[in-house]
């Protein structure tokens, strides 16, 4: 498999089709400039694309996660136009829903702390685990500017409430208490972090891919319908399932009592 090459970026995969990805600005606390959210797109887009590949992981080079926007990128777009300075906003909003539209699980490995754009990336990952030493802040009010593209996901992670308290307040919050706002899935001690991406990885490979694909938009589906449409599309993605080479193989393991193809495979590597 030829992996794209990136300026800002890191990507590996490897035998099991998990994918790391690295935000590699470590001498910017890998803060996001055009530069960095336009590689992110490209990556994401060919991960989206990408036959084989299962998970992907998302985490930072160094200590900090990501430090929100650039300021020198921040200051160049004070001199743009405001078309200019709309189409940036737009890169960075594509960026994110594209992350968040991943047909794979999205694993956040959050090596320390993340501001602004940052916890916008936290928000957008299915599953995150946090090294305990991370703060977390969406400091946008700060600089006068809005926490606008990340709303949609913060708001979805933490719920309208605890949004409203950290985006109006840029309270700086712990590893726990990000925890318990729902930003992040679990903490742990950072020379436990790759344990604990490894178990959550482990009961991931031992699930069938096209239905883990299915179920993630399943998810998005039904969050965003009301009861009587979730009824109708839900029924009806079911009885797909059940038509799915997946769907067919799966049953017919678990009466033969062996491996389904899904899990040989993944013993096999």
């Amino acid at each position: 498999m030829n992996l794209p090459e990136f300026e800002t970026l890191l990507l590996e995969i490897d035998a099991r089709g998990v994918a790391r990805l690295t935000l590699n600005r470590s001498d910017t606390h890998n803060a996001l400039n055009a530069t960095l959210i336009s590689e992110l797109c490209v990556a994401v887009d060919w991960l989206g694309n990408a036959q084989g590949v299962h998970a992907v992981v998302l985490t930072g080079a160094g200590k900090t996660f990501c430090a929100g926007g650039d300021l020198g990128w921040m200051q160049e777009n004070m001199k743009k136009s405001r078309a200019e300075r709309v189409s940036e906003s737009a890169d960075l909003a594509r960026m994110l829903r594209a992350m968040n539209d991943l047909p794979m699980p999205l694993i956040g490995r959050i090596n320390g702390s993340a501001y602004g754009g940052g916890v916008g990336m936290i928000s957008v990952c299915d599953i995150s685990i946090a090294a305990d030493t991370g703060v977390y802040s969406l400091t946008e009010v700060r600089l006068g500017l809005l926490p606008a593209n990340i709303a949609p996901y913060v708001v979805a992670r933490m719920g309208e409430a605890n949004a409203r308290r950290t985006f109006l307040t840029a309270r700086r919050m712990s590893a726990p208490e990000a925890q318990r706002l729902g930003l992040v899935s679990d903490v742990v001690a950072a020379d436990q972090l790759d344990a604990a991406i490894e178990r959550e990885l482990a009961d991931l490979l031992q699930c069938a891919p096209g239905a883990v694909a299915a179920t993630k938009k399943l998810v998005a589906y039904v969050h965003a319908h009301d009861l009587d449409t979730n009824m109708i599309y839900a029924a009806d993605k079911l009885a797909d399932a059940w038509e799915t080479e997946e769907g067919r193989e799966g049953i017919a393991a678990f009466f033969g009592r062996r491996l389904p193809a899904w899990r040989q495979a993944c013993a096999a590597k």
